[in-house]
């Protein structure tokens, strides 16, 4: 790992997503609007899976919904590096997630414990 690197995914939710996020608990949305859980389950795919990855445990997440996120709208989650703590085995990390047009949505920093981590 290194400050800089970066991972993003980009996909849509629609009706059928948002009705199984609400039988599993959530809590209901105005029509045609997506919970923010589910932009911020992106960052949690990206962070456990792509970038660090696999051991990664997430210690905190702070994020900035800026926008209602229509539903059907493809978004772009990105997670970057901005500091690494090898004595510590702690990445900072940006968070963003955009709509096809550049629009923010949301952003925010993650915090993860990681034992990858190397100067």
């Amino acid at each position: 790992m290194k400050i800089g690197q970066s991972a993003e995914v980009t996909r849509s939710f629609n009706s059928e997503d948002v009705s199984r996020y609400v039988t599993l608990g959530g809590a209901p949305m105005p029509a045609g609007v997506l919970p923010e859980p589910l932009v911020g389950a992106l960052f949690s795919y990206l962070l456990g899976v792509e970038l660090p990855g696999i051991g990664t445990n997430y210690l905190k997440q702070e994020s900035e919904y800026l926008l209602p996120v229509p539903l059907d709208t493809p978004l772009t989650a990105r997670v970057e590096i901005t500091r690494l703590r090898p004595e510590k085995h702690l990445c900072d990390l940006s968070t963003v997630c955009t709509g096809p047009d550049g629009t923010v949505y949301c952003r925010g920093r993650a915090l993860v414990y990681t034992e990858d981590v190397e100067q």
